[in-house]
């Protein structure tokens, strides 16, 4: 037996090695949603932007940590030390690993509800929806829960196959924005009486475009990495993932007609798609799916800012929400053989699990915003939006130095 666990340690520090770089990959993903939105709000909203990203990890850790990943998984952490540090504490690092990914959750509703949200509600909606309303539907799709994937491998042939969270933490998020989108109102000043609509263009394309370089460089370990052990890890992943990055990119640079706020999320609306078959289709396959997804953030943004009227500041809606959506329906295609994937997947399965996880999204982000928008208000007053997010709420500004000696 001794033998037998030191024949297997090498293989448990390589899995734990190779999740750990994963982990701290998508980490690092986080600070480019934070560049990302400081790049996008207006410069009085920017050190907001900052500070919201990192608190809301914070608090993502603690609620998945302390019951979102027992949610999922049946497991938790209220053990000794000795027995989490069994086999190279891999069961550590893999919850490292998933928490980065259930803290994007709230770093994707943060760009929704940019410059005019309060800062304490969210930090409440954050805990509810990292500890309870994610983890129950990635229960679902990662770990069988409620025998959901079970009834649909009966009745359609396949389970729902989302690799690396398409549905599970891009569609999910971007769905549970929309409710808070709606519920906090436009921003002020957005869009007027007379039916003229007031642009409020982004503080810095440099600062956006880092923000989209950094979500890209780290993507590699959010989808490469989810295969989760190093003998499981497929090249396939990762050139799919790059064809699709280059698909969205190219797509929304000829849909957007050269705007820079579009070529740098194109990319991200590719890499959102291809998440959840990016294991199972041709590069070929990923390279439409990238381009498809690229024409629904631009044509989506497009109509939800200027026709609906819909006040979403990143888009989270259309790049999370609907190229998610988009992504675990294309699995279904693009996965199969006769399109050149390997197989092992299709579109009823693909659909029903999607619409499962948009539907408890929808829900759940209504109810959660609902009730604290009742509760303690959702939205700062007028007065605080007019003199920006950073001093209302931080007491400090972007440039304090250069303001303090004009």
């Amino acid at each position: 037996m001794n033998g037998g666990l030191r024949m297997d340690a090498p293989k448990t520090s390589a899995d734990a090695l190779f999740i750990l770089l994963g982990a701290i990959m998508v980490l690092a993903m986080h600070a480019g949603f934070a560049f990302l939105e400081l790049g996008t709000v207006r410069k009085k909203n920017q050190v907001n932007a900052l500070v919201k990203i990192l608190v809301d990890f914070c608090v993502s850790a603690l609620a998945y940590f302390a019951v979102g990943f027992g949610v999922a998984y049946g497991t938790g952490f209220w053990v000794s030390a000795e027995t989490l540090v069994a086999q190279n504490g891999y069961e550590l690092v893999k919850f490292f690993f998933l928490l980065t990914f259930a803290a994007a959750i709230p770093a994707i509703i943060s760009g929704g509800i940019a410059e005019r949200a309060k800062f304490w509600p969210q930090l409440i909606a954050t805990a509810v929806l990292v500890g309870v309303v994610y983890p129950l539907y990635e229960g679902v799709a990662w770990n069988q829960q409620w025998g959901i994937q079970a009834w649909l491998l009966a009745h359609t042939g396949a389970e729902f196959h989302d690799f690396a969270g398409s549905v599970v933490v891009h569609a999910m998020g971007g769905w549970l924005a929309l409710p808070a989108v709606i519920l906090l109102g436009a921003r002020s000043n957005r869009y007027r009486k007379d039916g003229a609509i007031s642009a409020h263009p982004p503080s810095s394309i440099p600062f956006l475009a880092l923000g989209a370089w950094i979500l890209i460089v780290g993507w590699f370990g959010f989808n490469v990495m989810s295969a989760q052990t190093l003998d499981k890890m497929s090249g396939l992943v990762a050139v799919n993932s790059l064809m699709a990055m280059v698909g969205g990119t190219l797509a929304a640079l000829a849909m957007g007609k050269n705007d820079p706020g579009f070529v740098h999320n194109g990319p991200l609306a590719g890499l959102v798609a291809v998440c959840a078959g990016s294991d199972v289709m041709h590069p070929m396959g990923a390279l439409v799916v990238g381009a498809v997804a690229g024409f629904i953030f631009v044509s989506m943004f497009t109509l939800t800012q200027n026709r609906w009227k819909i006040d979403d500041v990143l888009g989270v809606w259309p790049l999370h929400g609907l190229c998610g959506t988009w992504g675990g329906v294309a699995a279904g295609i693009f996965g199969v053989p006769a399109l050149g994937g390997l197989g092992g997947v299709n579109w009823q399965a693909q659909v029903l699990g999607t619409v499962l996880g948009v539907v408890w999204a929808l829900v759940a982000g209504t109810v959660v915003y609902g009730l604290l928008k009742m509760a303690v208000g959702l939205r700062m007053s007028p007065e605080e939006e007019f003199e920006g997010a950073d001093l209302s709420i931080h007491h400090i500004s972007a440039s304090p130095e250069r303001e303090s000696s004009w």
